[in-house]
């Protein structure tokens, strides 16, 4: 029973360690240091980099640095040598006032642990304060009858030192009839008297002269001195007496100012004046003249200024009455500051990360953050929160800093950005509180692949379809960001009847639309399956896949054609020109285009189907003419795309499309350094574009005047050779006349001028092509197709003279007749109104009219060749003699020349010298209109 009562509580014991332990941490993380007041700026205070255990260097490196709540910082780090060194002059009074021990706390931070050290550094007294009774001199009024012994209180010297530096004692000049007494009180405050040595007489000396020193305990003595006047006057035998010997009040921080705190009270037995108390301050200080002040009459002290609980909580008044003659009494005004919780909490982030990635495990550190409220008690505590909703916790770390910590794993995807609101609250009544807002970004990683909207698709094509059509586009979306959502697209490698898929299929990898690379046959390919591979730009990158199913639909197998602007060889188009100062309706350009149906299937209309600046431009629906919409404005782009689409009314409708480039400006200089700034910055040959194409502009000037002599040398060669033919009796054969509709001269005109210079800024580097003629007086048959297109019709009729092989010119074919719905031609041909309608119009009129005497007058001269009756143009032997010109528009409307206004003219009309009636000047009128 005995071993049970002795046996050690070994629980309590390991209790005992782990506390000891704990208290041992916390005290390795407090750092100590003491330093002198009155020091220079920059002195040394510690090695702060060897208490941390770190070298000097490593301070900047780690992030080490002073945590300030906004107060005067009093030290400083030097990076350098790694001490904690002093920011400016340090005054231990004011920091400290008449406190025992002045101690000065910071706090260190370790940006890279996040962690944080206190420092205390405790402030030393020097004695640097002399005493100070704060009055040069002193008038103490004796009787004369005042018995030896009596004391009478002297005014004290203030020391703001503490210890061996404050006041120390009191010293009197030497005098026969007074002596110094220094009594201590309770407080250990010593109080100087004046002793009467011996009796006094007012008769043999009225006034006596002292002085009186006070001297502190410094190394280097400090004094203070006051000059006493010891004035006798008739016997004045009871001093002041207060009912207190010490006032105790207790008031609230925020009273306001000119509130009457108390008053004091002495009495005075005596009569007359000396009965007569007046109450002062003694040992004025300047913050005890700030804060009160006393009534000399009535002794009430009301509040002269704010006062804060936070400056000081507690003020000791010295107080004293004296009547007329000068006896005085002490008393003490001790006042308590009552606190009110009139501070809100302050919170100060530290250390904030504005981005996190969404995989970031729990725990990770957002925010290091410190809260303070300068109140004290319960209105200092302070707790933080955020709201419950979020994926964040807070963590209490050192003292009163705060971590804010992930709770979970974060989705960037489900929230992308997060606004955290933390409020610090005291408790404080009522309570106060602070809201800081912390903003935090989730980085996204590369976590889900694009998906498709469906898991199949399918679509249709018919056939014969323009090469580059737009088949289907595709859309898969990827719920990452940036660059982890960046999209492109594939085609899976496959083939078909031998080929590479990807020669029948094409797909844009950014937009994820399918273009047609060739046009379909339906005889030939009725369906495609394709994979189409939706992949994004993540590092690694996911992709997915979805299968497509293209069918071609059966279609009317003739198109229409485009006649111009005809495809250069490289896949890019031509330069049309429009000025800036074109006013709405300006003939920019003409889409040209026939089609070998008859009928509905050949009634054409235009459509703009495509342009980089919607608005700015309109095509004529019946005549292929691109106008544009409105003005010009300094905004437009200098090159305008369009692509224009030409459709037959046939069932179902074909279609063709025509990619046109406007160049914005007022000449081909212009035109030029326009281009110039489209050449692609990629392509350092580029620098020598500009000479190349004055060159090649000149070459083709050249070869176009060498073409025009050769021209006319011909047309003189075949006007002698038809005058041999008319002599000779000789019948011209073996011309097909379905390759004619135009006089001979406008078709020799239109091929020497449909070697254009097409400037192409659609490629890499500009080029000069030169497309092959185009007959825009000419009705493709299929005879004519087979065959190469002669360059002038004289030459095969010399070679084909003396065949006698030569096949005849089939009959013409009575049955077939145009109806006025079916008549064939472009759309050029139609200049009527928008509906279709045959033009009926005087100008048409007159141009017909010109045609048939220009006809009329080749017939009359046998200068004919296309071997046709007089005045049809060679059309009955086509279509038979009830075809007349009538019934055929005018297929030169078909021909434009971009940037000129001329008319092309009947040849014979020419060499008659002849214009044709009323077409000419009307058609130059129209020019000049279109122009402006």
């Amino acid at each position: 029973m005995a071993s049970q009562l002795y046996r050690p509580d070994c629980s309590g014991l390991l209790r005992i360690c782990l506390l000891l332990g704990a208290l041992w941490k916390i005290r390795a993380e407090q750092i100590s240091y003491s330093v002198p007041e009155e020091l220079e700026k920059g002195s040394f205070v510690g090695n702060i980099a060897k208490d941390l255990g770190l070298e000097p260097r490593e301070l900047a490196e780690r992030g080490v640095r002073i945590v300030s709540r906004g107060r005067t910082q009093l030290f400083a780090l030097n990076r350098q040598s790694g001490s904690l060194v002093t920011a400016g002059r340090i005054d231990r009074e004011e920091l400290c006032d008449r406190s025992p021990k002045c101690v000065v706390s910071l706090e260190i931070l370790l940006e890279d642990k996040v962690k944080i050290f206190g420092v205390e550094v405790e402030i030393i007294d020097v004695n640097d304060n002399a005493p100070n009774f704060g009055t040069e001199q002193r008038e103490i009024k004796v009787a004369e009858s005042e018995n030896p012994g009596t004391r009478f209180p002297l005014p004290e010297a203030f020391d703001p030192d503490v210890g061996e530096n404050s006041l120390q004692g009191y010293q009197l000049s030497s005098n026969v009839y007074f002596s110094l007494d220094v009594q201590r009180g309770a407080d250990g405050i010593k109080y100087p008297e004046l002793v009467l040595e011996r009796a006094l007489d007012r008769e043999e000396e009225a006034v006596h002269h002292l002085v009186l020193t006070a001297f502190d305990g410094g190394d280097v003595v400090h004094s203070g001195t006051t000059r006493i006047h010891v004035t006798l006057v008739d016997t004045n035998d009871n001093a002041p007496l207060f009912t207190q010997p010490e006032y105790h009040v207790s008031v609230r921080e925020n009273l306001p100012v000119g509130s009457r705190l108390l008053a004091i009270k002495a009495t005075d037995p005596d009569e007359g004046a000396n009965g007569e108390v007046k109450y002062s301050f003694r040992k004025v200080r300047d913050k005890i003249s700030q804060l009160f002040q006393l009534n000399t009459v009535t002794g009430d002290i009301t509040i002269l200024g704010d006062l804060d609980y936070e400056d000081s909580g507690f003020y000791d008044i010295d107080v004293e009455a004296h009547d007329g003659p000068g006896l005085r009494a002490r008393s003490k005004v001790l006042v308590t500051v009552l606190d009110v919780n009139d501070n809100a909490p302050e919170v100060m982030v530290t250390s904030l990360t504005s981005s996190i990635q969404e995989t970031s495990s729990p725990g990770t550190v957002i925010a290091l953050f410190n809260v303070h409220d300068s109140d004290s008690g319960e209105n200092g505590l302070v707790t933080c929160s955020i709201p419950n909703n979020l994926p964040f916790t807070l963590e209490k770390t050192y003292g009163n800093y705060y971590q804010l910590l992930t709770h979970r794993t974060l989705d960037r995807e489900e929230v992308s950005e997060y606004n955290i609101t933390v409020t610090a609250t005291d408790h404080g009544t009522p309570p106060l509180s602070t809201d800081t807002h912390i903003s935090l970004q989730v980085a996204d990683i590369n976590d889900n692949p694009p998906t498709f909207p469906h898991a199949s698709y399918s679509t249709y094509i018919p056939e014969n379809n323009p090469r580059g059509a737009s088949i289907l586009s595709l859309n898969a979306q990827d719920p990452d960001s940036i660059e982890n959502a960046r999209v492109t697209y594939s085609l899976a490698e496959d083939t078909l009847q031998g080929e590479p898929l990807s020669s029948y299929i094409s797909i844009n990898s950014d937009t994820g639309v399918l273009y047609a690379l060739r046009s379909f046959d339906y005889e030939q390919v009725r369906d495609l399956q394709l994979v189409v591979t939706a992949s994004d730009s993540g590092d690694p990158p996911l992709s997915s896949n979805v299968s497509l199913s293209l069918f071609v639909l059966d279609q009317n197998d003739n198109a229409p054609e485009i006649l111009y602007p005809t495809l250069p060889t490289d896949d890019s188009t031509g330069v049309e020109l429009a000025p800036r100062s074109a006013e709405p309706g300006y003939l920019v350009t003409k889409v040209v285009a026939v089609d070998r149906d008859s009928g509905q299937n050949a009634w054409l209309s235009y459509r703009l189907l495509k342009a980089s600046e919607p608005g700015l431009f309109s095509v004529g629906l019946h005549t292929g003419e691109v106008r544009t919409a409105r003005s010009l404005l300094d905004r437009d782009a200098l090159r305008q795309s369009l692509v224009v689409a030409v459709q037959d009314h046939g069932q179902p409708p074909l279609s063709a499309t025509v990619t046109l480039t406007v160049a914005v400006a007022d000449s081909i200089p212009d035109v030029l350094a326009d281009l110039g700034s489209f050449k692609s910055a990629a392509n350092p040959d580029d620098s020598g574009l500009t000479l190349y194409l004055v060159v090649a502009v000149a070459a083709v000037s050249c070869v176009f005047l060498a073409f025009v002599i050769v021209l006319l040398a011909l047309r003189l060669r075949r006007w002698h050779m038809s005058r041999l033919l008319q002599a000779s009796g000789g019948q011209l054969v073996g011309v097909p006349a379905s390759n004619f509709v135009g006089m001979d001269g406008v078709q020799a005109f239109l091929q020497t001028y449909s070697h254009e210079v097409s400037l192409t800024a659609d490629s890499g580097k500009s080029h000069l092509i030169f497309p092959q003629p185009n007959y825009a007086d000419t009705l493709i048959s299929q005879e004519s197709c087979e065959k190469s297109e002669p360059l002038l019709i004289t030459q095969n009729l010399l070679e084909t003279k003396g065949d006698s092989s030569l096949h005849q010119q089939a009959p013409p074919n009575t049955d077939w007749r145009f109806s006025q719905a079916q008549r064939p031609g472009t759309s050029g041909s139609q200049n009527g109104d928008e509906t279709g309608t045959w033009p009926n119009n005087q100008f048409d009129t007159e141009m017909l009219q010109a045609m048939i005497l220009a006809s009329a007058s080749e017939a009359a001269d046998g200068s004919s060749t296309l071997g046709g009756g007089a005045g049809t143009m060679g059309l009955s032997a086509r279509y038979g003699p009830q075809f007349t010109l009538q019934h055929v528009p005018d297929y030169r409307q078909n021909v434009y020349i971009p940037g000129s206004n001329a008319t092309l003219t009947n040849a014979a009309g020419k060499r008659d010298g002849k214009a044709p009636a009323g077409g000419n000047g009307n058609k130059k009128k129209s020019g000049k209109k279109e122009k402006k």
